[in-house]
Parts: C-alpha cells; sequence; structure tokens
C-alpha cells in the first residue's frame, strides 16, 4: 500500500457555482463519497479549506520573506482540499480521484506521499521524526 494525496483545485467558474449550491446538498455529496471511502478502508484523512480570502501567502522569491492577506489576483486554480489516501497503487488513486464530487471546472492533482521509510534511516533528523511518529502513533 502508498499514501497518495488527492488535491482538490478550483477557479473562479467551480468556487461560484459551490458557493450557489446549497451548504446541505455539499454535505451529502462529501459524505457519501466518504462514507465510501472509509467503508473501503482507504481514508487516512481528509480537510476542506477556508476561503481563500481569509488565508495569507508568505512570499520568499526576495531576501526577506513578505506577508500578503488574501484576495489573491490570481486565481485560476486554488487549492481547496484534500484527500490522503492509502491505496495499492496510482491507478486505484486515479479511480478514487475520478469519482470525487466536484463542480466543472475543478481539478484534482494525485500525488504520492512517500514513506518515512524511502529516506536515510541514519540521519540525525530522520531518526528524530521517526520517535516522534510513534510517540504519537503514527507509525
Amino acid at each position: 500500500m502508498a499514501k497518495y494525496m488527492l488535491i482538490m483545485r478550483g477557479n473562479d467558474e467551480s468556487t461560484a457555482k459551490m458557493m450557489e449550491t446549497p451548504f446541505d446538498e455539499i454535505l451529502e455529496l462529501m459524505g457519501r463519497y466518504n462514507d465510501e471511502l472509509i467503508r473501503a478502508g482507504v481514508l487516512v484523512a481528509a480537510e476542506g479549506l477556508d476561503d481563500a480570502s481569509k488565508g495569507v501567502v508568505v512570499d520568499r522569491t526576495g531576501e526577506a520573506p513578505i506577508v500578503t492577506d488574501g484576495p489573491y489576483g490570481e486565481t485560476k486554480e486554488l487549492f481547496g482540499g484534500f484527500y490522503i489516501l492509502d491505496v495499492a497503487s496510482q491507478d486505484e488513486a486515479v479511480a478514487w480521484a475520478k469519482r470525487l464530487p466536484a463542480f466543472p471546472g475543478t481539478k484534482v492533482e494525485i500525488r504520492r506521499v512517500p514513506s518515512i521509510d524511502e529516506f536515510p534511516q541514519d540521519n540525525e533528523w530522520i531518526v528524530k521524526e521517526r520517535a516522534w511518529r510513534e510517540r504519537t502513533g503514527q507509525l
């Protein structure tokens, strides 16, 4: 099994459509999908994000970090939420992404989440992180 992140990316069109949809309807759609993931035993985590206008960006392109409040001028694709699934393959992650309820204009990016076992196990920082993961029940 491997972990994959499904990253939901919306645009102005999909966000507008979502805002027009009654919240109870959205909860029903997402709840049914989440229930399928849970029953299949593949859901690790899932979270939606607050409106981008309530966020900030820390820009590290210059010498000193610059913090900018939302909303942002460029909203072609905004990261709206994510799922982390523990599945057998990228193909299985793609199959789940195809079933994700989404509004027109939404894209779902799929990225594998490397395991801590893939990093050098003799590195002091990996040793510390592994110990933290063990203490917190993540391993």
